[in-house]
């Protein structure tokens, strides 16, 4: 298999089940005219952050790393009536190009951008969130994930992006640091006895990575 056939694929499913949507096309278009990597989940994947915020009903989202808001737009959608996202987003250019984006998506009022290192965004929230959705400087995926716990509620989902890395990860030797961010990130989940969490391969147009979901469990009573 190709990534020309992944590709392919990701088309076909992104026609049959997602649609063309102006909008979010929009979004990728001035995120591109902006110079900003084009790192934003697929379409078919942004319908699934949003099939799952819809599944847990969830009416307070977390998004750590926001890029052009490309994923922010998906999950704001499911948000019930008087629902709310923060998003954390570290480069103001980012953070101004996808203020745009959302502002063209009818979500201003939905959507509060919060701009700088996300560690330091992070002690200034108040939880719980319904939903967290982890997609940023992968060095720092295990803190992050401890903050999505600690502003979590039991039923909340916790959801990060690229945990595979091209397969990259088996290895425990390497020097990339995204990579090592990565394992550090698994091995927080593994030993975190309050989530049941699973993550998969994926291939796409996006290439060979991979997602990684975890519910936090109710508390047992005493």
């Amino acid at each position: 298999m190709t990534l020309e056939r992944w590709i392919a694929v990701d088309a076909y499913i992104t026609d049959q089940l997602v649609g063309h949507d102006p909008v979010l096309e929009a979004a990728i278009e001035a995120t591109a005219r902006a110079g900003m990597p084009l790192i934003n989940v697929a379409p078919n994947q942004g319908k699934l952050l949003h099939v799952l915020a819809l599944a847990v009903g969830a009416r307070r989202i977390l998004e750590i790393g926001t890029l052009g808001g490309y994923s922010t737009i998906w999950l704001a959608r499911a948000l019930p009536p008087g629902g709310t996202l923060v998003t954390l987003e570290y480069e103001l250019k980012h953070a101004e190009v996808a203020r745009e984006n959302i502002a063209r998506a009818g979500l201003a009022d939905v959507v509060d951008i919060r701009v700088g290192a996300a560690l330091d965004s992070l002690l200034q929230l108040d939880g719980p969130f319904d939903l967290v959705f982890i997609d940023a400087d992968k060095q720092n995926n295990a803190a992050y994930f401890a903050w999505a716990l600690q502003l979590s509620r039991p039923g909340s989902l916790i959801i990060t992006d690229n945990v595979v890395r091209d397969g990259a990860i088996v290895d425990p030797n390497s020097r990339d640091e995204s990579v090592q961010g990565v394992r550090r990130f698994y091995e927080a989940v593994a030993a975190e006895p309050r989530v049941v969490a699973t993550a998969f391969q994926t291939v796409g147009s996006k290439g060979y990575d991979g997602l990684s979901i975890a519910i936090v469990a109710p508390q047992e009573t005493p």
